[in-house]
């Protein structure tokens, strides 16, 4: 299985200007790894919320990719989000879901991915047509080389990861601050 946070930090080595949206818990955990940066908006405790946030902000930022790196647990929580992502189809959102089948944050459970739900699938079918799994490396190389650029509309890649815990690398966990530092990034404040 691929270890989640090479996956991240291969993701996000060659982001170019991608704003980039995180999922509560071990999701921030990994983009926090991967190198803290003022385009990164990291979510805390808001489960199921992340992927909707990265909608509102690909819509408010059109000429910039955008990528939300959450949890199988999150996305699970959040299901109608690929519906109404579907419906605005913002060509530069791509949400990223790190699948280890486990409930993470609430104590390892096992998740409804582990029994067989397909959350590609479910994007599927809400009608985002660039969904896919993601297995190996071979995939990750190949989303990391789309992510700095729109795809033909909004793209959901489902990686399959290690289960494993790495150690926490905590962000700075002030939303005020998360999101003045963004907002200077994006050249809305000085």
């Amino acid at each position: 299985m691929l270890d989640r946070r090479d996956v991240v930090a291969r993701l996000l080595r060659d982001r170019g200007e991608a704003l980039v949206v995180t999922g509560l818990g071990a999701a921030t955990y990994d983009v926090a790894a991967a190198g803290d940066d003022a385009r990164n908006f990291y979510l805390w405790g808001a489960m199921g919320g992340a992927a909707l946030v990265g909608l509102g902000l690909a819509i408010a930022q059109p000429d910039r990719p955008v990528v939300v790196v959450t949890g199988d647990g999150e996305a699970l929580m959040g299901l109608g989000a690929f519906a109404t992502i579907a419906l605005q189809a913002p060509a530069n959102l791509t949400v990223v879901v790190l699948d280890n089948g486990l409930y993470g944050e609430t104590g390892g459970q096992r998740s409804h991915t582990s029994g067989g739900t397909d959350l590609a699938a479910v994007a599927r079918g809400c009608g985002i047509a660039e969904a896919w799994r993601i297995t190996d490396q071979a995939g990750v190389e190949t989303l990391a080389a789309g992510l700095a650029s729109p795809g033909a509309g909004p793209r959901v890649a489902v990686i399959e990861v290690d289960p494993a815990e790495a150690p926490r690398v905590l962000p700075s966990r002030d939303g005020g601050y998360i999101r003045a530092r963004m907002q200077v990034a994006l050249g809305l404040a000085a």
